[in-house]
């Protein structure tokens, strides 16, 4: 068991930065793959990036790169997302995920943090 409690997030201007981290319990974290995705309003949920247990492996969606960075720290049980150059699309709930394979479906994650809303303005 896995439970996932997110912090961060906000509203921000455009071109802007924001950090969202995601607090794991549960004493399988360092060998958990770790996930961030997120839903804008009216719109399916989208992969933001996902990091391996050990955090040597990392994916991520090609429109976010260069922009979005996942890190974790095992030792604080913390996965982050770093979020530069913020768009006003970027705009959407994000929400963290825990899973065991490192993957663009959420179907493969299996513990969901609670949400945190980023809204960027224009």
């Amino acid at each position: 068991q896995v439970h996932l409690v997110q912090s961060g997030g906000g509203l921000v201007q455009a071109g802007g930065s924001l950090r969202l981290s995601c607090a794991a319990s549960g004493r399988t974290f360092s060998s958990s793959v770790m996930g961030w995705f997120r839903q804008a309003p009216g719109k399916g949920r989208e992969f933001v990036a996902a990091i391996s247990g050990s955090g040597s492996r990392t994916a991520q969606t090609n429109t976010m790169k260069g922009r979005f960075s996942i890190s974790r720290d095992n030792a604080e049980n913390t996965v982050y997302l770093q979020m530069n150059s913020l768009k006003p699309e970027d705009t959407a709930v994000y929400y963290c995920a825990a899973g065991s394979q490192l993957s663009p479906s959420g179907a493969e994650y299996d513990y969901w943090g609670q949400g945190t809303q980023v809204t960027v303005s224009s």
